[in-house]
């Protein structure tokens, strides 16, 4: 199982990858292997600030229809438009063209409370 260094992540099974003032929103390698094939993506809040731990969205896989939820505060600044008509690129390459949302952070302390990815790979395992 994949568990990028350079990643944050949830107890909730999403992952961050931050550039500069924004972050990367996905689903790990544990999570979409758990949903099994993922046909769509639903995130309707674009453009909305959203609370930590707040749903932003959804993925439905053949069998089950699961919630995403915010890891931290922040604007969702951009979908990913590639899931649209290819979601299983979540399955595929989750850390890579499988990202969810970009996010604006609003506060950088907030990435202090993620994991690292020794501390999801024990959550996991």
């Amino acid at each position: 199982m994949s568990f990028p260094l350079e990643l944050k992540y949830t107890k909730d099974h999403e992952w961050l990858r931050i550039e500069g003032g924004f972050a990367y929103v996905g689903i790990t390698y544990f999570a979409q292997g758990e949903l099994g094939d993922i046909v769509y993506v639903d995130v309707d809040t674009e453009g909305e600030d959203l609370e930590s731990e707040a749903v932003f969205g959804s993925v439905e896989a053949v069998k089950t229809v699961s919630d995403l939820f915010m890891p931290l505060n922040g604007k969702v600044i951009e979908f990913n438009e590639l899931l649209e008509d290819s979601p299983e690129l979540i399955n595929s390459d989750p850390y890579g063209d499988g990202w969810i949302i970009k996010v604006s952070i609003d506060d950088v302390t907030a990435l202090d409370h993620l994991l690292s990815s020794e501390d999801y790979q024990k959550l996991v395992d």
